[in-house]
């Protein structure tokens, strides 16, 4: 039995309601990112949020973008993020956020900000031939472990010396405060 190309109630294709749903859990969990007072909450709903982005490049049928999505931003930079967060700063952020009183020229922005993208949305041709999408994965492995070996190794060096700086500081931060106190 395969899976029909429609979903049979509502007649819309999976493609659609598939990129309706990551769109919407993309959305939602940037919008509490940046409203969660909690820091850790707002950087695992940032996680959230890359991982809908990944769900989004699959749908558009880029699978080595949407397996960098996960490997670099969920599985380095957000875990790194939050590392040094829980490391080196307490979980509750301040009872008033700084950006709390510019909401007003964030929400300007916002606004100018949808109306130029809409501009170019509407403005844009949007042909068959610009929504074809070629992903050789095969190619990229090989170009990246070839010929990039070394600058692919010092990535992750680097970031590897980023954890062990951000435990080094949080060490140093602890004992130093239990010496003085």
């Amino acid at each position: 039995m395969s899976i029909p190309e429609t979903i049979p109630i509502i007649g819309a294709s999976w493609d659609d309601v598939l990129f309706v749903l990551f769109a919407v859990a993309m959305l939602g969990s940037a919008l509490l990112v940046v409203t969660l007072r909690d820091i850790i909450r707002s950087g695992v709903a940032m996680i959230a949020s890359f991982a809908a982005l990944a769900g989004l490049y699959v749908l558009l049928g880029s699978p080595i973008m949407a397996a960098t999505q996960v490997l670099v931003y969920i599985g380095a930079i957000s875990i790194l993020v939050l590392f040094a967060i829980m490391l080196t700063q307490t979980k509750a952020g301040p009872a008033r956020l700084v950006f709390q009183t510019q909401w007003w020229a964030a929400a300007i922005a916002a606004v100018l900000l949808v109306v130029v993208l809409a501009a170019v949305v509407v403005s844009t041709d949007w042909g068959a031939e610009s929504a074809v999408a070629t992903s050789n994965t095969d190619a990229v492995a090989r170009l990246l472990f070839d010929a990039y070996t070394l600058p692919f190794e010092a990535v992750s060096v680097l970031l590897l010396a980023a954890i062990v700086g951000g435990v080094f500081l949080a060490k140093r931060d602890s004992t130093s405060d239990e010496a003085a106190g």
